[in-house]
């Protein structure tokens, strides 16, 4: 009737109407789907085939579709490449190279065998048939990351893996293509190694320069994100101009950006969000707008072919699983993860049946064309997608979720009982997000609504510097919000800022303060009396004074001097997290320089809380001075300004804000004193009095770095 009414014939070509039915599919689903505990991604595929050509027929798999779908699958890649953790990847790049070659050997020679030898398919067909199975496309991703245990190492190890087995079954694609049209030779491998590289070398060398500048000069939200967009499509078109499939470009573009957008940053949460909001969902609809049931009932052959694809595909791919846990003696969760993210087969499977179902390798006696691949095989591998995204889908989600789990129940009980609070100080209009920025940074990760922003109103003020601290903290809070973070504004009257800060330290137990300096002024006069006499005198925070000329993100590396004998005081290990989390979540290089027995504990340090860091030995403070002040472009400056380290290691502690004003003014340094309360949690205690004993590190290692 509604149809009759509106004049509506199928498919619906009306925009309007396809994109609403669309979106309350997208919004539907997952809500109806988590109440039976069955994954959404497996609901979106069945809805896509309910509503499309093969089933009622509502929509058709139009250009529309294809254009979102496509760039919902380049998402799921850039995601996988951006949010990979480098530090674990270079760790664990032999593990990732292992299992890529168990997870494209192994189905590989299955389907060899099952084309060849049962199925009776030419040696050539056989080769690209074998390929299909070889790769997988990470539809669970997203729900693994949002479970927060994207940085496992079962995780680690099937991303990068993902990488190299994709690039292979490509490769065998390209080769296939090239030998059924007569173009293998001198020429066609020349050609494919030069594109390969240049692709390879222009998007992680060239691309990562471009951001830097983009994002040192370009302020705007909105511009940062659209120009995320144009880097993935850039990568993608680069891969398909090398000779490769796009979802390559797009997962190199993801390995580019990575250290440009931190994991905690509001472009990040800009990114994902828009990402699993409308253009994962849209590709999973258009994978299931492709699936024709009616084919598995008329031909027997098409579920023979189709059941020696899934035998191939999941078969291979589980017991590459079981190699992988085994060689690497992983957990049997881990085991399953490992087997449940890299079952599904969607993109580079698709790419190829499709390839090779539009050659035409001659014609039979009624003239009909001989296709490089069948009928049988497209639609077999249909239902390969559609059963193979199942099994991903069910496993993952089992596997991953008690993998949480017991991450949760390790970080309770290994939890300090101290409580972090981090207050902002902000004055000034023009170092509000930079602060925020940072404060993202240095945060915990289960710290999501215990951040405040502070702005002092001297009492003899006028309405005008009301207004103003109200525009600051406005947008203090806008831009933690953006970053799925509640940040608690605070506005104080008091005589002077020291006092009104040091007043809301004590008012609301403050663990960290963060104060900033203008970028042009650095230490004025009076900033340098309210340190002294203000600040400083609140023994029981860890403060950092915070100089920034340029976006935390497009910082490279980190120079971090420790003075001698640090380890000793109370709040070491407290600053030290702040350190880490900063390298941690923006993915810069850590170079640590220090006494040999500071270094030997962070060093210890390392092996519990990955980082790309190194470590290097300084004998005095000159030689720490002339390393600080001689730092290159895009480099950041840390100095921890340790109370018992600073009277044996920098006789003149207030000469050093001299020195950064003259010698580093133009690079981003933060200045940390630590806390130096006599009243410290019991596990610190035992790092002070025995820090030579890796026991006792561990115990603190396994405190703090949770």
């Amino acid at each position: 009737m509604f149809l009759s009414i509106h004049h509506i014939t199928l498919p619906i070509e009306d925009p309007l109407l396809k994109f609403l039915i669309e979106i309350i599919i997208i919004l539907c689903i997952p809500l109806l789907l988590n109440k039976i505990k069955v994954p959404h991604l497996l609901g979106l595929i069945i809805a896509g085939a309910v509503v499309g050509p093969n089933g009622f027929g509502l929509l058709s798999r139009d250009s529309s579709v294809v254009v979102t779908g496509t760039t919902g699958l380049l998402y799921i890649m850039f995601l996988a490449g951006l949010e990979i953790d480098m530090a674990d990847f270079k760790k664990n790049k032999w593990k990732s190279i292992t299992f890529s070659l168990y997870t494209f050997a192994v189905p590989f020679i299955l389907g060899l065998v099952g084309g060849y030898y049962i199925l009776g398919f030419s040696l050539l067909t056989s080769v690209l048939f074998a390929s299909l199975f070889s790769s997988h496309t990470l539809i669970v991703y997203p729900m693994i990351s949002s479970l927060g245990i994207a940085k496992n190492l079962a995780v680690n190890v099937t991303v990068g893996g993902t990488m190299i087995t994709d690039v292979l079954s490509l490769l065998v694609l390209a080769v296939v293509v090239g030998m059924s049209q007569g173009e293998v030779g001198t020429a066609f491998w020349l050609k494919l190694s030069i594109s390969m590289v240049l692709f390879t070398l222009i998007v992680l060398l060239v691309f990562p320069i471009i951001a830097r500048w983009f994002f040192k000069n370009v302020e705007d939200k909105i511009s940062q994100y659209l120009f995320v967009i144009v880097m993935i499509y850039l990568a993608a078109l680069l891969a398909e101009l090398a000779g490769i499939e796009s979802i390559i470009g797009a997962f190199f573009a993801g390995l580019a950006l990575n250290r440009l957008i931190p994991h905690t940053s509001s472009l990040m949460n800009r990114v994902e969000f828009v990402g699993n909001a409308i253009f994962i969902p849209f590709f999973l609809i258009s994978v299931g707008m492709l699936i024709d049931f009616s084919a598995f009932i008329q031909s027997w052959e098409t579920l023979w072919v189709a059941a020696i694809m899934l035998i191939a595909s999941i078969g291979g791919k589980y017991f590459a699983a079981i190699l992988t846990q085994k060689t690497f003696k992983l957990t049997n969760d881990e085991g399953k993860l490992i087997f449940g993210m890299s079952s599904a087969s969607a993109a580079a499977t698709l790419a190829s049946v499709m390839v090779g179902y539009n050659i035409i390798i001659g014609e039979n006696d009624a003239g009909e064309p001989i296709r490089l691949l069948n009928d049988h095989v497209l639609n077999g591998s249909i239902l390969l997608i559609l059963i193979s995204c199942t099994v991903s889908s069910f496993v993952s989600m089992a596997t991953a979720q008690r993998i949480a789990d017991a991450d949760k129940d390790n970080k309770v009980s290994g939890n300090s009982e101290e409580k972090e609070n981090i207050l902002l100080a902000l004055n000034h209009e023009d170092t509000v997000d930079k602060m925020v920025n940072l404060g993202l940074m240095v945060k915990t990760s289960t710290n999501t609504d215990r951040i405040f922003a502070v702005n002092v109103i001297n009492e003899e003020e006028n309405e005008s510097s009301v207004k103003n601290a109200e525009k600051i903290l406005e947008s203090a809070v806008k831009a933690a919000s953006a970053a799925d973070v509640k940040l608690n504004p605070i506005t104080r009257h008091d005589n002077d800022t020291a006092s009104g800060i040091s007043n809301v330290v004590k008012e609301k137990e403050i663990t960290d303060l963060i104060v900033g300096l203008q970028g042009g002024k650095g230490f004025s006069a009076s900033f340098v009396y309210n340190l002294y006499n203000g600040y400083l005198r609140n023994k029981n925070i860890n403060l950092m004074v915070y100089h920034a000329v340029q976006p935390v993100s497009t910082i490279k590396k980190y120079a971090v001097l420790i003075p001698e004998n640090a380890e000793m005081d109370a709040g070491f290990f407290h600053s030290m997290l702040r350190i880490w989390n900063i390298g941690r979540n923006s993915g810069a290089k850590m170079s640590f320089y220090g006494k040999d027995k500071t270094m030997l504990i962070l060093k210890r340090i390392v092996k519990k809380a990955s980082i790309e860091a190194t470590f290097e030995t300084i004998g005095s403070w000159q030689e720490a001075q002339e390393i600080a002040f001689d730092l290159g472009q895009d480099v950041g400056l840390i100095i921890m300004m340790a109370d018992k380290g600073m009277r044996s290691y920098v006789p003149h502690m207030k000469d050093v804000p001299d020195l950064l004003n003259s010698r580093a003014s133009n690079n981003n340094y933060i200045l940390i004193y630590p806390f130096s309360k006599t009243e410290i949690n019991t596990t610190e205690k035992r790092a002070v009095s025995s820090h030579d004993d890796f026991v006792e590190i561990g115990k603190v290692i396994r405190n703090i770095f949770k």
